[in-house]
């Protein structure tokens, strides 16, 4: 469905919630402007003030695609498909972004990037904004100056090995004494396991490589004794890729606190903030049973409260003031759903279930949580 289709859609629901404006113009995200009453000079023209005026989120508007860089071969978050699409939860997070920008889930580019590639991508601005498994540390924030946006995923690290070779999922790190350890080169993964092997007083054999593929593949063939990333890293690769063999995953307690989400340039607050708000909106549908199956049932029947209906676009949204569409984040959740939609659909299947984890909802335990929309 084209985005102008979906604008006829909205606009009926956002209609019942009395938000008495329409939805803001945008550019198409396949460059036919002539249809929206803009020729391609004029476009071209826009991009570059854009450009010039270093405003990222009307160079995405302007551009009609938005750059999102994720991994590609991070089972359930980004995969990249025979077919060239990519799917997972990072992957939905971009099409939310995509819908709330630019109104249309298409309009988005996937750049599948390495651990070595990815802060390069997202300093030169061959990306938008970076989705990829990244934990917020000090040295990210600060050193290398990006800016994060709210935690889509709480995990941490956590080591795999094969039953065969004696290991439980009670095993601790001071178990792989004397084991050959691989790990992904440049990343958080490979000091935390230094660390946790020095803390436990152990030797290990430390190899690494540079993505998770060369690992796995690496570690079923006897190369590596063990592998350790994330968490999800390893629930991801057992579930797909354990075959006859049986992985054990330890310790229970993650050795270490990996906090992912998406990744920005500094300096860009209004790219910033309808990055953050795009999260906090699913988050906050999820935490009022707002679903992509009964937003316009809900929208229709008058029993939203007040946080929702401006959220969806109704009296007193602030979406138009971020530069946005009223009806930008009903977009969001009526396409690729809440949070928990999300995380269901592309987690939940591999064996990472929210219940008694950081990624329940604040109000079961967790420390999913969003600030008011008000």
């Amino acid at each position: 469905m084209r985005a102008s289709s979906r604008r006829v859609a909205a606009a009926a629901v956002v209609g019942l919630l009395a938000a008495g404006c329409a939805s803001a113009g945008q550019i198409d995200p396949e460059g036919t402007a002539a249809s929206e009453g803009l020729d391609a000079t004029a476009t071209d023209a826009v991009l570059v003030q854009a450009t010039q005026d270093n405003n990222l989120l009307d160079v995405v508007v302007a551009r009609g695609v938005l750059n999102c860089g994720v991994y590609g071969a991070a089972v359930a978050f980004s995969e990249t498909q025979p077919d060239g699409s990519t799917t997972g939860f990072d992957a939905d997070y971009c099409r939310a972004l995509g819908i709330a920008i630019l109104g249309d889930a298409e309009a988005v580019n996937f750049v599948p990037l390495t651990s070595a590639e990815r802060f390069t991508a997202l300093q030169s601005g061959d990306i938008d904004v970076l989705v990829r498994n990244t934990t917020w540390t000090q040295s990210r924030d600060t050193a290398l100056g990006f800016d994060f946006a709210p935690v889509t995923f709480y995990d941490g690290q956590q080591i795999m090995a094969r039953t065969s070779d004696g290991f439980t999922s009670d095993s601790t790190v001071a178990d792989v004494a004397g084991a050959t350890v691989c790990a992904t080169a440049g990343t958080t993964t490979e000091k935390n396991i230094a660390d946790a092997a020095d803390a436990a007083g152990i030797e290990i054999n430390l190899r690494t490589f540079e993505d998770l593929d060369i690992i796995t593949d690496n570690f079923i063939t006897g190369a590596c004794d063990v592998m350790t990333t994330d968490g999800s890293g390893l629930v991801g690769r057992r579930a797909r890729q354990q075959g006859d063999q049986e992985w054990a995953i330890f310790p229970s307690s993650p050795f270490s606190k990996e906090p992912l989400g998406p990744v920005y340039l500094p300096n860009q607050s209004e790219f910033g903030d309808v990055v953050n708000w795009t999260v906090y909106a699913t988050i906050i549908f999820d935490e009022k049973g707002i679903t992509s199956a009964n937003v316009d049932d809900l929208a229709r029947s008058g029993r939203l409260d007040t946080e929702a209906v401006r959220l969806l676009g109704g009296v007193g949204e602030l979406q138009t003031r971020m530069g946005l569409r009223p009806d930008a984040f009903y977009d969001v959740v009526r396409q690729v759903g809440n949070y928990g939609e999300i995380y269901d659909r592309h987690l939940v299947p591999v064996g990472l279930s929210r219940a008694g984890t950081p990624n329940a909802l604040w109000t079961e335990g967790g420390l999913i949580y969003a600030p008011p929309a008000r």
